[in-house]
């Protein structure tokens, strides 16, 4: 079996196996009481997940190859400057794919048609491993041109790719689990990579918490860019974006037809009123995740 062909095999594995995991694990030991029926939330957002896969397989992958064979046939990239082992040259890849991640999640936040497509992944009402695949085509589309950018200015080799590709996939199923760790050692993996209640914080109803915690793999993006947010007891966190709470929300018609409709304000509940500032009942340390 050649590479590439392992290279399309191994993550679909490593997908299952770990969603089997972690879902199984979500059902005994969860972090968060459900609010939504589960089973039409896996059906919509399974979905989702089909519509986007196809996207993925002939537009974003195929991208993705073309990206990694010109640069390397053109010596493009940051990594093609200069020589070096192949140990140091794939750390470096890693991190640096890794940094363009965490601005392109904050373009899908900053950035008003991206946010369009994107708000499709956080008017989910609960949060689960299902939701880490709960993604609009549209997005996943828009992406394939952050794909062809990202790749061609670092200029990763294939393997490089396949490793990085692989840990994305791990840790994006992982920080979405509805997966109740021990704090202690939460707090210790939270200082290496992205864990669930750092990101459900991210998927808060509270715009300022919403803003933060941009990180898919290393959490230490957010560190260095001084958008962490890790002081919010798990307690107080609504998942959702209040706009967009009504019952019929999140049927599977309206999260296709989303981001082409007129937009609400999200940051208002629908009949207008705003969430409280709740700046006072939290710690004054961002940087302490909170049980």
């Amino acid at each position: 079996m050649n590479f590439n062909s392992l290279s399309q095999f191994i993550p679909a594995i490593v997908f299952i196996v770990i969603f089997l995991f972690l879902l199984s694990l979500e059902h005994f030991f969860p972090l968060r009481n459900k609010t939504y029926s589960l089973v039409v939330r896996l059906l919509i957002n399974a979905s989702l997940s089909v519509i986007s896969f196809m996207v993925v397989f002939f537009l974003v992958s195929p991208a993705a190859k073309n990206a990694i064979s010109w640069s390397s046939e053109n010596s493009f990239g940051i990594l093609n400057l200069i020589k070096l082992p192949a140990v140091i040259e794939g750390i470096i890849a890693f991190l640096l794919m890794d940094l363009a991640f965490y601005y392109w999640h904050l373009a899908n936040h900053k950035v008003p048609v991206f946010w369009r497509f994107h708000n499709v992944h956080h008017i989910d009402p609960d949060l689960d491993v299902s939701t880490a695949f709960r993604f609009h085509f549209g997005e996943i589309a828009l992406s394939a041109i952050f794909r062809i950018i990202q790749i061609s200015i670092i200029g990763i080799t294939p393997a490089a790719f396949f490793i990085y590709e692989i840990c994305f996939t791990a840790n994006t199923i992982f920080q979405h689990s509805n997966v109740k760790l021990p704090i202690r050692f939460e707090r210790i993996l939270n200082k290496i990579i992205v864990t669930p209640r750092m990101h459900a914080i991210h998927h808060s109803q509270f715009r300022t918490e919403t803003d933060s915690n941009f990180s898919t793999v290393f959490s230490l993006w957010d560190h260095l860019h001084k958008s962490i947010r890790l002081n919010i007891p798990h307690k107080d966190i609504v998942i959702g974006v209040p706009g967009y709470t009504k019952s019929g929300d999140n049927n599977l018609d309206n999260v296709l037809l989303l981001p082409f409709k007129k937009q609400r304000d999200y940051w208002k509940k629908p009949d207008g009123s705003e969430l409280f500032s709740r700046e006072k009942y939290i710690s004054e340390n961002p940087g302490k995740l909170e049980d």
